[in-house]
């Protein structure tokens, strides 16, 4: 079977499960999972998907998620969208029918609970981040492009090899980072209500050249003062300005004075104002970073990495998507990520651990069999949800590997020794091509594989020590070929014979884990 069958037929295979195209109201992909919007969430066959071979686990947040795992889904949504697409549309029942089948009512039904489902995420701040997430994770493929081209750039250049292809690779790598500003205010403007390509002009302000003719409170501004902070702001200026003029420009003179009036306010604005502003709280950021993991390094990275999951949980993860682009754009990497990265490791410990807690409970350690390679390479959604989190404790004892992991990154980093990432997304293994620091690069991959496995090793002894009571054991470590458990709370919320339960204070609607 070639590689494009093989897609369709993992599409053909998860459309039945969710309730047929009929079922489908949008179909998007982040980097590990198929999001998808449903009109009746009561039709999706939750164990049945979760039992396909090359589905990793389901999310349910604003869209039901599918994890797929990177690459994959980019090939499988696409031969989704084909099968929705091609579905015979049913006739919409009549009106008046009485029928509580008919399209009218399954569409009613659907609104009806996907309010409720937004209702227990919409605080202004929880909505503000996915914002402000759904504005960089579109730049990460760009990101991890450019950052993979940069290390084998510098690698290149440190053996001396190929002296007159560097320069080319140089400038591949850097052209994206050098305009990243014009795609943030694309993806702002558009994300806030604007029109996109008025976000993405006036950004461009802040990389042209010319800006170093200017001088604002006693200083000449720099191509790229602010960076992506700066842009940011400067096209969500750009939207309400639009908007104010939408609503106060006669109809026939909008289509001119509406984006002059936009341009050239907020233009202004961004050069004698949020340029500078943007630009030293950027500084102040990259400062308080670098100050922080060399005065308090060990520390810092314990609590970083111990957090991170929780933070994950509660959709507070976003908030560092703009400081993480930022630290790229300033230092040419994120200090951070690597600290973050060792969440993952302690899942993967802690996974390993309850392999061997639990020797006779045969789906658990499928599920684990399954999904360790993935988290090696930095996918930890199906250990999470799959394994660590409904049980409970191991995700607690998973959590203690992680700080673990991101004390002894930042120890070294305390030593003078920093390990960053060019580029943000990957974890796990899969972060080792893009990984970059102020020290010969063998130094840095050695601090960083180092990390994990203390983050591997802390996660395994303290959740195999630690990680169950005797209840537990009593509950989980049981022959599930043998006889069917009792029904149970699956991650997803819903009532299922994975033989888990949920987690006390697991909250039935997770936010968009990161890939750690």
């Amino acid at each position: 079977m070639s590689t494009d069958d093989k897609n369709r037929a993992i599409a053909a295979a998860i459309l039945p499960l969710v309730g047929g195209a009929e079922n489908i109201s949008s179909v998007a992909h982040c980097m590990t999972r198929l999001r998808l919007g449903l009109r009746d969430r009561s039709l999706v066959q939750d164990e049945a998907l979760k039992a396909l071979p090359d589905v990793m686990g389901v999310v349910e947040d604003e869209t039901y998620q599918i994890v797929l795992g990177p690459g994959k889904v980019a090939r499988v949504t696409p031969e989704f969208e084909a099968l929705v697409a091609e579905a015979p549309k049913a006739e919409p029942a009549p009106s008046g029918s009485g029928s509580g089948s008919g399209s009218d009512d399954l569409a009613a039904q659907g609104a009806a609970m996907k309010a409720a489902q937004k209702q227990k995420n919409a605080t202004p701040f929880k909505l503000f981040l996915r914002k402000i997430a759904n504005i960089f994770v579109p730049l990460i493929p760009a990101l991890i492009g450019c950052g993979i081209i940069a290390g084998l750039n510098g690698l290149l250049i440190n053996l001396g090899w190929l002296p007159g292809v560097t320069p080319a690779l140089a400038a591949i790598a850097s052209g994206f980072m050098a305009l990243i500003a014009v795609f943030v205010g694309y993806n702002t403007a558009k994300e806030f209500g604007g029109t996109a390509i008025l976000g993405g002009a006036v950004a461009s302000i802040i990389v042209f050249a010319g800006v170093a003719k200017i001088d604002v409170f006693g200083q000449t501004l720099s191509p790229g003062q602010g960076g992506v902070l700066g842009a940011l702001g400067a096209a969500v200026l750009a939207v309400y300005v639009e908007k104010w003029c939408r609503r106060w420009v006669p109809e026939a003179l909008d289509v001119l004075v509406t984006p002059t009036l936009t341009v050239l306010i907020s233009g202004l604005v961004t050069i004698y104002g949020l340029m500078f502003v943007a630009g030293e709280i950027s500084t102040a950021i990259g400062d308080a970073a670098n100050w922080l993991l060399a005065n308090a390094g060990a520390g810092a990275g314990f609590l970083l990495g111990g957090l991170f999951l929780p933070l994950v949980m509660l959709g507070l993860h976003q908030a560092l998507i703009p400081i993480h682009t930022t630290l790229i754009e300033q230092q040419g990497y994120t200090v951070l990520l690597p600290i973050l990265a060792m969440a993952g490791a302690g899942q993967v410990g802690a996974a390993m651990a309850v392999y061997l807690k639990l020797p006779r409970n045969g789906s658990i350690r499928r599920t684990i069999k399954s999904a360790l390679p993935a988290g090696f390479l930095g996918v930890g959604e199906p250990l999470i949800y799959g394994v660590s989190l409904p049980l409970g404790r191991p995700f607690v004892t998973a959590c203690v590997g992680g700080a673990f992991g991101g004390g002894f990154i930042g120890l070294f980093s305390m030593l003078g020794d920093s390990v960053g990432s060019t580029a943000i997304g990957p974890s796990g293994w899969a972060l080792f091509p893009l990984l970059d620091g102020d020290k010969g690069l063998g130094t840095t991959i050695a601090i960083y594989a180092g990390g994990l496995l203390v983050g591997y090793a802390v996660g395994f002894l303290a959740t195999y020590f630690w990680g169950f009571n005797k209840e537990l054991l009593e509950e989980f470590n049981v022959d599930t070929e043998a006889a069917q458990p009792a029904p149970a709370v699956t991650p997803t919320g819903t009532t299922g014979t994975t033989g888990t339960t949920e987690a006390p204070g697991t909250p039935e609607t997770k936010p968009e884990p990161v890939k750690v």
